[in-house]
């Protein structure tokens, strides 16, 4: 991504790796354009994460909340639910699609919405 994409970027969606494992990190307004280049960079197949940091999303597309949910259930398959912390926006997508119970059933920290 050159600086000229970054000025014009309205969302990314990346994998980092830390100490603790991957990293599904969101932010932003992501949309089929992010969603895009995440999966031209890293494919379709959900990696493994130990979390998804979507704390500064402003807007999640439909494509954003399924790659979301798509490495949520890639984890929880694998015997190591990933942490999530969520905004907002994300909070309201995972509500519009019936699944905040599934992902949020306490309220977790883990899961809390940044502030």
């Amino acid at each position: 991504m050159s600086l000229s994409d970054l000025r014009t970027a309205r969302g990314v969606v990346r994998l980092l790796n830390s100490g603790s494992g991957g990293v599904l990190c969101l932010a932003g307004e992501v949309d089929v354009a992010a969603v895009s280049d995440f999966v031209r960079r890293y494919g379709r197949e959900p990696a493994r994460v130990t979390a998804i940091d979507a704390g500064s999303v402003t807007a999640l597309s439909p494509s954003g909340l399924e790659i979301l949910l798509d490495h949520l259930e890639a984890a929880r398959r694998s015997g190591a639910p990933a942490d999530l912390r969520t905004s907002p926006a994300v909070t309201r997508g995972l509500a519009a699609a019936g699944v905040l119970r599934e992902w949020w059933p306490r309220g977790d920290a883990a899961c809390a919405p940044s502030r």
